[in-house]
């Protein structure tokens, strides 16, 4: 398994290009607008985390990225291109896009549903090649579900059909991969895999991923930035590090915590203070990240 460096370099992330930039977007559901005049982008070859309370409209732009929902207002760019200028078949060839809740047809085997992440490349219902067998065998095995390609998908368990649909978007085999809650349904042992998993192809493939994680931990964990909405807002975005702050936690999310740095990676690790938490944790009123002490 190939070693992802901690923490990442917001330098060297600051000169990428950016992949995917969405400029003043405003979006939504009829007449409602979730998202209003949001301008943010992607750089190649990162990993962002989308953060933030429910109904903070990380899945809509999410969806809105992947021109799954129609722009009122504002443009998204992928590689400079508008995205809304592209038909579907370019947009698939270069953007994956696993939704939160996917639908497979009734009775389909795990590995047919894969083989379908090779339809933007022309193959699909035609003689398989060689190398689309490759890439789907090298799907199943990277997401643990090799074994299962034989099964009926509408038989196997929420977290075993979660590994399947993301073994059908590396299928896909495109450079930008967005992800709408990836570790839902997953036990924590699989969550971490699947993250790992992420973390392995941006450094082995220079893959930019884009996810909705509701986990603030795994996100500080496994992303080189977060972007924080709420109410449909960018409230802050940067390294977890900077971004991540007792502050930040209370206003965004209305949680009193302490956070306190991982001492094996530096990354932030947030303690809830609820009505119930030890006098220990409780008893730390400060609304700023502590200073790290040395050990004796």
């Amino acid at each position: 398994m190939t070693e992802i460096p901690f923490p990442p370099d917001p330098e060297a992330d600051a000169q990428r290009p950016d992949v995917l930039h969405a400029e003043g977007i405003r979006v939504g559901y009829d007449t409602h607008a979730v998202i209003d005049g949001l301008d943010v982008g992607f750089p190649a070859g990162s990993i962002t985390a989308l953060v933030g309370p429910n109904a903070s409209g990380k899945s809509t732009l999410l969806k809105a990225l992947a021109r799954l929902l129609p722009l009122q207002e504002g443009q998204v760019l992928l590689d400079g291109t508008a995205l809304h200028t592209m038909s579907s078949r370019a947009i698939a060839q270069r953007l994956g896009m696993l939704p939160q809740s996917p639908l497979a047809p009734e009775g389909i085997t795990v590995a047919d549903l894969v083989t379908r992440g090779r339809h933007p490349h022309g193959r699909l219902f035609r003689r398989t090649l060689d190398h689309d067998m490759r890439v789907v065998a090298s799907a199943l095995v990277a997401t643990g579900t090799a074994e299962l390609a034989d099964r009926p998908v509408d038989a196997l368990s929420g977290g075993q059909r979660q590994r399947v649909w993301i073994a059908m978007a590396l299928a896909q085999e495109t450079s930008l991969l967005l992800l709408d809650e990836p570790t839902t349904y997953l036990d924590i042992a699989h969550q971490i895999e699947v993250l790992d998993l992420l973390a392995d192809l941006r450094a082995s493939s220079a893959k930019t991923i884009v996810m909705v994680l509701h986990d603030l931990e795994q996100a500080a964990a496994y992303a080189d930035r977060l972007l924080v909405l709420s109410e449909g807002r960018l409230v802050a975005q940067g390294p977890p590090g900077d971004v991540l702050t007792e502050r930040l936690v209370l206003d965004v999310f209305g949680l009193r915590s302490r956070i306190i740095p991982d001492p094996d990676t530096g990354a932030p690790l947030i303690l809830p203070r609820g009505r119930h938490s030890s006098p220990s944790i409780s008893s730390h009123t400060s609304t700023s990240n502590p200073t790290p002490q040395e050990n004796p």
